[in-house]
């Protein structure tokens, strides 16, 4: 859907995010397609001292530039707004995060004025229910396109009429590779993530919600395993990249896992000559003892 398609709904502030996680308890599921909204909110500044707790909950060196996870946290009020509008057709509360896809252009800075955009798209079938993309960009005070994300999200056992059939999208499996790290999650990290992101979902924090949503203990945050292994690749990812990462079984917590971020080597068919690129990082969290994994992926440096 183009851009002039939608309708801009513009807030005068990103909302706060317990306001935005009442409005799930209370929101009701519609009964038709998407609403073709754009949720917007503009001038918005970095908070140096925010920003500087996330950096350092994730392992990031603390500087004026947010890593690319960090506006994930920003927009995710903005992300909750779409999701409990009068006539979205999925429920919030219980939702699970399965993939995210970030094109960082450029680095967004403490100091400069940005703009939020946020909208839903791609309502499709899901062999488990029924999935859909949410879709945020950051916008300069140019009105270019700094950073975007496609945020994938999964409403389990929900069906809705009138959608394709769902396409045949198992996943391969894992064959677990030579790991670079063993990791260990905590409840406490869960509970630092949350205070930091804002993201409350009873699935990370309260072990009797999460059972009722079908994990046997709290689960950790998606975002904030993918952060992680952001912050592990460091400098070399450089100030623009593609980060996509999928999500599969879910960590709970506590648990150690092991880790795989492999440093790229320089592809010969690319990197002669201008537009050279180093090839992608591989990304991995899995289970130790039973090899699954709990993420996979890819971060592409742009030459």
């Amino acid at each position: 859907m183009r851009p002039a398609e939608r309708s801009p709904v513009t807030l005068p502030e990103v909302p706060g995010i317990g306001r935005a996680y009442l409005r799930t308890l209370t929101a009701r599921r519609g009964r038709s397609g998407l609403e073709p909204v754009e949720v917007r909110v503009d001038d918005v500044h970095l908070d140096p001292e925010h920003l500087a707790e996330y950096q350092r909950l994730l392992g990031e060196p603390v500087a004026d530039t947010a890593p690319a996870g960090y506006p994930f946290v920003l927009a995710f009020p903005l992300m909750l707004t779409v999701m409990t509008r009068k006539g979205f057709p999925l429920r919030a509360l219980g939702m699970v995060h399965v993939a995210n896809r970030v094109v960082q252009n450029r680095p967004v800075r403490i100091g400069e004025s940005i703009g939020l955009r946020t909208w839903a798209r791609d309502l499709r079938s899901h062999r488990s229910g029924t999935q859909v993309d949410l879709v945020t960009q950051v916008l300069d005070a140019e009105g270019d396109v700094a950073w975007e994300q496609t945020s994938t999200f999964l409403a389990k056992g929900t069906r809705i009429e009138g959608l394709p059939a769902a396409a045949d999208d198992a996943r391969p499996e894992l064959v677990p590779p030579v790991p670079t790290a063993r990791w260990r999650f905590e409840r406490s990290d869960a509970k630092q993530y949350a205070a930091v992101s804002g993201d409350r979902n009873p699935i990370h924090l309260n072990p009797l919600l999460a059972k009722a949503f079908g994990f046997p203990r709290t689960i950790a945050h998606g975002m904030f395993t993918a952060a992680r292994v952001l912050a592990a690749v460091g400098a070399e990812r450089g100030e623009s990249f593609s980060w996509d990462v999928d999500f599969g079984r879910p960590v709970l917590l506590p648990s150690t896992v092991s880790v795989r971020v492999a440093h790229p080597e320089r592809d010969d068919a690319t990197s002669s000559g201008k537009g050279g690129r180093l090839a992608p990082f591989e990304l991995a969290v899995w289970d130790p003892r039973s090899g699954k994994p709990h993420l996979t992926g890819t971060l592409t440096p742009f030459g």
